[in-house]
């Protein structure tokens, strides 16, 4: 029996896959969480004329939407969807560097890590002020 290495095409499937199910399961905890939102506020009228901001940092939103989110509050939920939406990508990125390292390819390292610190600095201004 021969050992087969971890190639290319395996992580082209993980990868494809990461996509597929992440876009399903973020639409489906968004889904479910709007269908709660309505269930508990479908009868209320938003007054849109006031914009609600939060200067809270990056820690302080993960714990309110984590809270939220198990106490099936569902405009938690449907946060809780969106960040998965958002993170799909993200980990595809990662993914992607540990298929470039496997293969040593380090000028897509470099790249891919370059891509990285864009969104950890993307991130950071955009939750501090």
């Amino acid at each position: 029996m021969q050992h087969e290495k971890f190639g290319e095409k395996d992580f082209q499937t993980i990868i494809g896959n990461l996509l597929r199910y992440g876009v399903w399961i973020s639409l489906s905890v968004a889904f479910i969480g709007g269908i709660v939102y309505l269930m508990h506020h479908g009868n209320e009228i938003e007054d849109y004329s006031v914009f609600k901001e939060n200067d809270r940092n990056i820690f302080e939103v993960i714990s309110t939407v984590y809270n939220g989110a198990v106490q099936g509050n569902g405009a938690y939920l449907i946060f809780v969807g969106i960040i998965l939406l958002f993170l799909t990508p993200v980990f595809r990125v990662l993914l992607s560097l540990f298929s470039f390292m496997l293969e040593k390819d380090y000028l897509y390292v470099v790249i891919t890590l370059i891509v990285i610190l864009i969104i950890i600095t993307s991130i950071s201004f955009g939750f501090s002020h």
